[in-house]
């Protein structure tokens, strides 16, 4: 019996329909399976190469998420406020001198009207864009550069308000307690009139910063150094008359509303990640530029 020859059909696959069906789409489950692994792995890599793109585009678009300090806009501040100090200082000069070879003194109201000029027009001598609220769509209530063109509190003044304060009230009592100075001097450069005149160039950079730039959180430093720069000069003015050193304090009043509207305002305006905006001007947040050369700036 063990040494019979076997049968060739012991070891013959079975001629089986079921069978092979079976083993074909056993097959094509396998090859299917492996087609949709590696069409699985090539969707996450390309949603992985995604993501870490848009990381990246928003790493270089938001300025606030790696806040940094915008060091070229302080620098060209800088310049901004030395350019119109110097030139308020060499006006002064040949005022004084053109007065001296003439030997007169102008009288009060004329030296109060040149203050007057200098308060609303002190821009002209400041190359950035000092550019302020439009006083026509304020009173409208309508928005313009740093007047409801952002959230503000809503205890900010009607609109109408801030022309009547800076053109009828903070105007008149800057122009009549600098020519009391003056008068009192018999000088235009003095140390009084150029603390003055500091105090209106830091409220200059203060408009580009705020109204221009729209740098929210500089904008809250930039307006207590208004503040602090008004203080001065009405400490100056009282060394040399007591009666415009206190006219001159008295604008603190309106400006010490003014910062905490500002501040109030910084609040109200985070970043899109609802964190406040930084103290300080953020590189990529607003470009600073020199309007004097630039034409198309306006």
């Amino acid at each position: 019996l063990h040494g019979a020859p076997l049968s060739t059909h012991a070891f013959r696959a079975p001629n089986n329909p079921s069978i092979q069906n079976s083993r074909l789409i056993h097959s094509s489950t396998f090859a299917l399976t492996h087609q949709n692994n590696r069409q699985a792995a090539s969707i996450l890599a390309a949603r992985q190469a995604t993501t870490a793109l848009s990381s990246s585009t928003v790493s270089e678009e938001d300025p606030y998420s790696s806040p940094q300090l915008d060091t070229g806009a302080l620098a060209k501040y800088a310049v901004a406020a030395t350019t119109e100090l110097a030139l308020f200082g060499a006006t002064f000069q040949l005022i004084d001198l053109a007065l001296a070879q003439l030997d007169t003194q102008l009288p009060l109201p004329a030296i109060a009207f040149v203050f007057y000029a200098a308060s609303l027009k002190s821009r002209v001598f400041n190359p950035l864009n000092n550019q302020r609220p439009d006083r026509s769509k304020a009173a409208n209530e309508e928005g313009s550069s740093g007047f409801r063109d952002r959230v503000m509190p809503s205890w900010t003044p009607p609109g109408v308000i801030f022309p009547i304060m800076w053109v009828l009230i903070i105007g008149p009592l800057r122009a009549y307690s600098a020519a009391l100075v003056v008068s009192s001097t018999g000088s235009f450069l003095t140390l009084p009139t150029m603390a003055f005149m500091l105090h209106l160039t830091v409220g200059d950079i203060w408009n580009t910063i705020n109204n221009t730039e729209k740098r929210y959180g500089a904008a809250v430093i930039g307006v207590l150094c208004v503040v602090i720069s008004a203080a001065n000069a009405a400490y100056q003015y009282s060394t040399v008359d007591p009666l415009a050193g206190k006219l001159l304090g008295g604008t603190c009043i309106w400006l010490v509303t003014a910062a905490a509207l500002i501040t109030d305002t910084w609040r109200l305006n985070p970043t899109e990640n609802g964190e406040r905006v930084p103290l300080y001007p953020v590189k990529g947040e607003a470009e600073t530029s020199f309007m004097w050369f630039d034409k198309g700036e306006e």
